[in-house]
């Protein structure tokens, strides 16, 4: 059979539209530990699609594996002590925000106040290791020429860290974030209007209705938090800057010059609030419909009849908990006729009930799924809140660090969570907490809600991160996206040379006004006593 010209030059541009969409070389420098969770599900979608993926890793790295089958990696020479670091400071942590337990208001302000001490510590010191990791990886020529050589599309990077945009300006490489905390705080504020008559700052609990003194305390928050911000990364990565790319490099502008960023959330989560046309909202982006459960949970869960079963996880970071809470935590569940899946690695409790089974790993997103599943218990990650948004499951919080606290304030805004402070848990508190999120409907009818709003869109989240990828791969960058603010000092940006010469040239023209009213007082006065005197004489 002959097939046409015709047809066969059709199909030639067909073959040609799709290897320019696929086939491209991404570099991905990620960020370990919880951020690698989701960053991974990007790469294994990227490499479905055909591209080819490399992956800058530590030689110590907690989670990203030397070996994989949808990337190469690249290990830098020195270690970043990620793990070992990330595990004392967050025992520390806790620690520290548990001395505050059943003590004066002062005391608790005086814990908050230890806790920020230690975490501002234990950022300074990692920023530091990863800028020392980022000098010696410029520094190894036959390593940065290794990655010239390589002709990379596009860097992928957590902006949490600074190494990535580093390498991609190093590499004259387009860029894209996976973002949604940077270097410099949340992404928003650095690169969107943020007005904080209405968009709460970072650590602050608020909502976007606020009250006179609550402004006040968001705009006194965004002033201490961003100096704290530029006090922890600044010292490291400033000098690094200037080292590298020159001193008429602009620190504070430098890490805000991507050309996608890929937002971990959205609108069902996030407050409404102005936003930038390069900024891609994939919240969620990691959820996908349930799978079958292994045949031994699945045969606990469906033991539970009709009173279903709650989940209790604490994310990747905490695996146990000081042993009296973990004791009224399970005191709390044994008295509930539900049954508990709890993922733990610490001791076993004495009173355990016989309607808890406890297990080192769970499949949290089928578990999540799952029509038994009544209640998640979390400790308000990122990834576990979009998943319980995803399946409509309330929520009961159990914030420990880093941004859990406003994450879980955000669903308790929208009616979907009851939070406990675990500094002051015990099991009739814990108790009341899980009975709230069990027996008042509206909690799971608010996040059913949420959930039907977070699945009508017209593309996947996942779909639509990739394809802006590829769009960034295809064109060679998305310099059309970004807005001229990025290149502007704060003095300019908020017009406030403009603001100053009209001020100026008001306050000339007001001067001049006077000057001349005065002017003709003073020749009118003058007449007035010369015909006066004439008049006498």
């Amino acid at each position: 059979m002959k097939v046409p010209r015709s047809s066969l030059i059709t199909f030639a541009l067909l073959l040609s539209q799709l290897s320019s969409a696929s086939g491209g070389k991404i570099l991905v420098f990620p960020l370990d530990g919880s951020h690698w969770v989701n960053m991974k599900v990007l790469i294994e979608e990227l490499h479905a699609k055909g591209h080819e993926v490399t992956v800058v890793r530590a030689p110590d790295s907690w989670y990203i594996s030397e070996k994989s089958p949808f990337y190469t990696s690249v290990t830098l020479p020195s270690p970043n002590g990620f793990e070992e670091n990330f595990e004392t400071f967050l025992s520390r942590q806790l620690e520290v925000r548990l001395q505050g337990k059943h003590t004066s208001f002062w005391s608790r302000i005086w814990t908050r106040i230890q806790m920020e001490r230690v975490v501002v510590d234990q950022f300074f010191q990692f920023h530091k290791g990863m800028s020392e990791m980022v000098i010696q990886m410029f520094e190894d020529k036959n390593l940065m020429q290794t990655f010239h050589d390589a002709k990379y599309d596009v860097v992928l990077t957590d902006p949490g860290i600074g190494g990535g945009a580093m390498l991609a300006r190093r590499l004259q490489v387009p860029l894209v974030f996976n973002v949604r905390w940077t270097i410099q705080g949340e992404a928003h504020f650095l690169i969107a209007p943020s007005p904080l008559s209405y968009i709460p700052f970072t650590a602050t609990e608020l909502t976007d209705k606020m009250t006179f003194p609550q402004r006040v305390k968001n705009v006194v928050s965004y002033i201490l938090g961003m100096y704290t911000l530029s006090c922890i990364t600044e010292p490291h990565y400033k000098p690094v800057v200037k080292k590298y790319f020159g001193p008429g490099v602009d620190y504070s502008t430098f890490f805000l010059d991507a050309d996608i960023w890929l937002m971990r959330n959205d609108f069902v989560f996030e407050f409404p609030r102005p936003t930038m046309p390069n900024i891609v909202y994939m919240g969620g982006f990691q959820c996908k419909p349930p799978k079958s459960l292994p045949a031994d949970l699945e045969q606990f869960v469906q033991s539970s009849g009709d009173h279903g079963v709650i989940m209790m996880t604490l994310g990747t970071l905490v695996g146990k908990l000081p042993q009296d809470i973990a004791e009224e935590i399970a005191a709390a569940f044994a008295q509930l006729p539900q049954k508990v899946v709890w993922r733990y690695m610490g001791q076993r409790p004495a009173n355990l009930g016989n309607n808890t089974l406890m297990v080192n790993w769970l499949p949290q997103k089928d578990l999540l799924g799952h029509p038994k599943t009544r209640v998640f218990v979390t400790h308000g990650g990122t990834n576990g809140v979009q998943e319980a948004i995803y399946h409509g499951v309330p929520i009961v919080g159990l914030p420990l660090f880093f941004d859990q606290p406003d994450n879980l304030s955000r669903i308790r805004a929208k009616g979907g969570a009851v939070i406990v402070d675990i500094a002051v848990l015990d099991r009739h508190i814990f108790t009341d907490a899980l009975m709230t999120a069990l027996y008042n409907s509206s909690y799971r009818e608010n996040m059913q809600t949420l959930s039907r709003l977070h699945r009508d869109q017209p593309m996947k989240p996942l779909d639509q991160a990739v394809f802006w990828i590829e769009h960034v791969i295809r064109h060679k960058g998305a310099r059309h996206l970004q807005t001229q603010s990025i290149k502007m000092s704060w003095f300019v940006y908020k017009s406030m040379d403009v603001i100053a010469t009209l001020l100026i040239v008001v306050l000339l023209i007001t001067f001049t006004c006077i000057s001349i009213v005065r002017l003709l007082w003073i020749i009118i006065f003058d007449v007035k006593e010369v015909k006066h005197e004439l008049l006498e004489k």
